[in-house]
């Protein structure tokens, strides 16, 4: 268990049913809240004028009801659950932006993060561009607002042309609410569609059959498609190649009841269980999952092992974040305070725990010790995934490689320094064949360090396009 940190989750509609755009919104985010706890917001339109709730903090802690009566009675909205992965923590830096410009207002909410943000920020500023922000997404907005291509898709075609890294986009201007998913397809989104012509954009499909809405597709990686008067239109970008979606998104971040790139979340993580029995089997009494996402892992290592599955971890799902200093006694308390043992399943037991991955292993090495005080005569672990190695750089907060412990150790090094029985990961060509069938392919940086592009090419490229009309 990571903790790695989630990403973020971005909604938007252009809504013609009776069911108002906010409400609708205030649920989807909900749904969408395990991609990012640091902030929320939502900004809405009648076509003219556009009004903007964010702060930090949930869902439920941002929009209260004198807020969402403010958002009401609107035709569009996009909406955005924040995790920093460049930024501090503030209002300023919550999402949507939202800017305005000679062709009215521009708002925008993103996922991603941006290889090359600091060269296309500095050449920015070097002719004259205001920051108000540090967030990545700013350059984004910046790069649609100066184009001078004749219509919304044509400028955020010419933005994409010159961006680096990863991102799932929802856009709003006067008239259309508009998705785009970076030419690699690295961060998921996908189309839904209610009555009426009413069409959603989404992170992820669970917050699709939140609000009653119809999955219809993915948008493809390098696609722009815009929802308006006109219904939905696609302009597809080139994509690029070696690319394809997070297998993170599967192993750890999504909800089980999503589906991206027409592969269930859910199957993949059971499959992903039922393959680490094959590949790593061991002889326990009871086999169970860290909550929440290595429980599907679990229930397919034992139905592929015939090892009786059952909980032996208890989710505290009342608190928050803990804030507390450096020290084990401290980090022994928060992880006690978010987990707790059920000790007449493990006394006297072999126990067989699957989770999705070993970041820094901190948080392991504890629940086994948890385990051994509740008396288990054994412990065992199994990892859904491979050894973390090499830090994520389109949106994961992974730790520097320094602190991945399955950087720089064996696996039996790991295996001693966390205080179990034994321990074995699932191999990466068994993870690609627990998500087989997904139609754009998978990122494995973090894994390998096979990168979807040349990071150190990618991060100096600042070419901005277009120029200004003095300069053509």
């Amino acid at each position: 268990m990571g903790y790695l940190a989630e990403e973020c989750g971005v909604f938007g509609v252009y809504n013609n049913t009776a069911i108002d755009s906010a409400q609708m919104g205030y649920f989807a985010l909900q749904a969408l809240q395990h991609r990012g706890q640091d902030g929320a917001g939502m900004v809405v339109s009648d076509g003219k004028h556009a009004a903007l709730v964010k702060n930090i903090g949930l869902v439920t802690d941002v929009f209260h009801p004198g807020e969402l009566d403010a958002l009401s009675g609107k035709k569009y909205m996009i909406g955005h659950v924040r995790y920093a992965t460049s930024g501090a923590t503030n209002v300023l830096n919550t999402q949507p932006l939202v800017m305005r410009y000679q062709d009215g207002f521009l708002a925008l909410a993103h996922n991603g993060h941006l290889v090359n943000s600091k060269a296309l920020s500095r050449s920015l500023r070097d002719i004259g561009v205001l920051f108000q922000t540090d967030m990545d997404t700013e350059v984004l907005a910046h790069l649609i607002a100066r184009s001078h291509a004749a219509d919304m898709p044509g400028k955020i075609a010419e933005m994409m042309a010159v961006v680096y890294g990863s991102y799932a986009l929802v856009i709003m201007d006067r008239n259309h609410v508009y998705g785009v998913r970076d030419p690699w397809g690295i961060r998921p989104l996908c189309i839904g569609r209610m009555e009426n012509g009413t069409y959603i954009l989404s992170s992820e499909s669970c917050a699709l059959d939140v609000i009653g809405a119809q999955f219809v597709r993915d948008v493809a990686p390098g696609e722009i498609v815009s929802i308006g008067p006109d219904g939905l239109r696609s302009y597809p970008q080139p994509q690029r190649s070696g690319g394809g979606i997070c297998l993170f998104e599967y192993v750890y971040f999504a909800r089980p009841d999503s589906t991206i790139d027409g592969v269930s979340v859910y199957e993949s993580r059971f499959r992903a269980g039922q393959l680490l029995a094959q590949v790593a089997p061991v002889e326990a009494d009871i086999v169970a999952g860290v909550p929440d996402s290595a429980l599907s892992a679990a229930q397919g290592y034992a139905n592929a092992s015939g090892i009786p599955y059952g909980d032996v971890l208890v989710k505290n799902r009342y608190i928050g974040r803990t804030f507390i200093q450096p020290g084990q006694r401290a980090r022994e308390m928060a992880v006690r305070l978010k987990l707790s043992v059920l000790r007449g399943q493990v006394e006297g037991k072999r126990v067989l725990l699957v989770d999705d991955s070993i970041v820094r292993g901190t948080n392991s090495i504890i629940i086994a010790k948890m385990l051994r005080n509740a008396g288990a005569k054994e412990v065992h672990m199994r990892i859904s995934s491979p050894p973390v190695r090499f830090p994520c750089h389109f949106g994961i907060n992974t730790p520097n490689q320094k602190q991945l412990i399955g950087a720089g150790q064996s696996v039996e090094d790991v295996r001693k320094l966390l205080g179990l029985d034994s321990l074995a990961y699932l191999p990466l060509e068994k993870l690609e064949e627990s998500v087989k069938g997904s139609s754009c392919g998978y990122c494995t940086g973090c894994f390998d360090g096979h990168y979807p592009m040349n990071l150190a090419v990618c991060r100096r490229k600042c070419a901005l396009q277009p120029k200004t009309k003095e300069g053509r």
